[in-house]
């Protein structure tokens, strides 16, 4: 910029200079509007005559001058665009340098906070296991705390019978003079009576307090469980199956803990456009059943389940012979043969659970009578047959860490739709 500064005052000096030898000689003229007679040849001879006239010295004059400023003007846009374009280059230079950093911090700040957000995700996964941990230990130990009281409780009223049997005996025998063996004798039933009565009084308090404890508590084993609040044609879950569910056979266990039973409250049921009813299984008030291909060709386990406890349910079902088993807590309580014999349960379909599938797509037609209202977990399904030591596996301890190749519990994706949700042990 300072280069461009002094070029244009070394033009600008340069070009005031000449001016003013051309101002001088501008001002020499005789401006006069005399018309000056030319010399005839009797006068002046031929080689004495000027060469040009003062208006000719001033049109070149001024012709010149208009010359310098159109060279000034060119060499200071000349000047002009060289700076412009080297000061673009430096911006564009200044603004590339600009952004690469912008980037380089941006990434790194970004990573930064990526990875404070991942320790912190952690840190509060952590804590949240923890509390998990510490919560059900305590619960576990306020149970172990009442059966304890409980068992001090009962040795505190026998000492007390005791002890009052014992001076009521006395005085018996001071008062009436018996001898030592009916004091014996009466001593003893006394003894035997008040122990029974204080046994069942105990045993009753206990009942009491489990039913107590448990009643909010999943079966042992399983961490999570689908919760529906209410019976509500909204409310099911979408159950996404990880193979194909084109099935020659199968076996679907869960646990099931149901509010209120009426004549049909759908537990699950797969289903496609041509046949809603491909596999069912439902509660008709105390009873279980399990319908293949069609509700006519169905099994029914009756008297199995109850409003407010967990239950353990397997169905099972083979297309070569139509052998079908329903299996509660790990017994089997009913089979059949021939339902549904050579059938094949078609892909394609929905899967549901709450509700039954009777509409064109997930959610659509369902009826608020079906739907179910309770708590399951443990779901899964195969794709064949399992056996009678397999399904008992399935209801003891470890029935939610065993899961199924076509559907598996905590890890298939089952959505829960309308006021369904999922609820953790406490």
């Amino acid at each position: 910029m300072f280069s461009f500064l002094f070029i244009f005052l070394s033009l600008w000096s340069f070009s005031s200079t000449q001016n003013e030898d051309d101002y001088e000689d501008f001002f020499n003229l005789n401006f006069d509007n005399e018309i000056e007679i030319p010399p005839t040849e009797d006068t002046v001879s031929c080689g004495c005559q000027r060469e040009h006239t003062e208006w000719d010295k001033l049109f070149i004059m001024l012709e010149n001058s208009q010359m310098k400023e159109n060279m000034l003007l060119h060499s200071l846009d000349e000047i002009l665009k060289v700076e412009l374009q080297r000061l673009r280059g430096e911006m564009l230079q200044l603004v590339e340098n600009v952004s690469s950093r912008c980037i380089t911090s941006t990434g790194q700040a970004t990573s930064r906070i990526s990875s404070q957000l991942d320790q912190m995700l952690a840190r509060k996964n952590q804590e949240a296991e923890d509390r998990s941990a510490m919560l059900h230990e305590s619960e576990q130990g306020r149970v172990l705390q009442e059966i304890l009281q409980l068992s001090r409780n009962v040795s505190k009223r026998l000492s007390h019978l005791e002890h009052a049997w014992r001076r009521k005996e006395e005085l018996d025998i001071q008062q009436r003079g018996l001898p030592e063996k009916d004091y014996m004798t009466r001593g003893d039933s006394f003894v035997l009576n008040s122990l029974w009565q204080e046994l069942q009084e105990t045993k009753a308090e206990l009942k009491e307090s489990h039913r107590k404890k448990t009643e909010n508590l999943l079966p042992i084993g399983c961490e999570t469980a689908l919760l529906f609040p209410m019976r509500s044609k909204k409310i099911f879950a979408s159950v996404h199956p990880t193979t194909e569910m084109m099935l020659s056979s199968f076996t679907a266990c869960m646990w099931v803990k149901v509010t209120e039973m009426l004549d049909k409250t759908i537990v699950f049921s797969y289903g496609t456009k041509r046949n809603p009813y491909e596999i069912q299984l439902y509660l008709s008030y105390d009873s279980a059943v399990l319908a293949v291909s069609s509700d006519l060709t169905k099994i029914v386990a009756p008297n199995v389940i109850g409003s407010g406890q967990w239950t353990h349910f397997c169905g099972i079902w083979n297309s070569v012979n139509g052998n079908t088993s329903l299996f509660v807590n790990g017994k089997l309580l009913k089979a059949s043969a021939d339902i549904a014999e050579g059938h094949i349960i078609p892909n394609g379909g929905i899967l549901q659970i709450g509700q039954e599938k009777n509409g064109c797509c997930v959610g659509g037609g369902f009826d608020e009578s079906l739907a179910f209202s309770g708590k399951i977990t443990g779901f899964n399904i195969w794709n064949r047959v399992l056996s009678e030591k397999e399904i008992t596996r399935q209801s003891e301890e470890e029935s939610c860490n065993i899961r199924g190749n076509v559907v598996g519990w905590g890890v298939t994706e089952i959505l829960p739709h309308g006021g369904a949700q999922y609820v953790f042990t406490f």
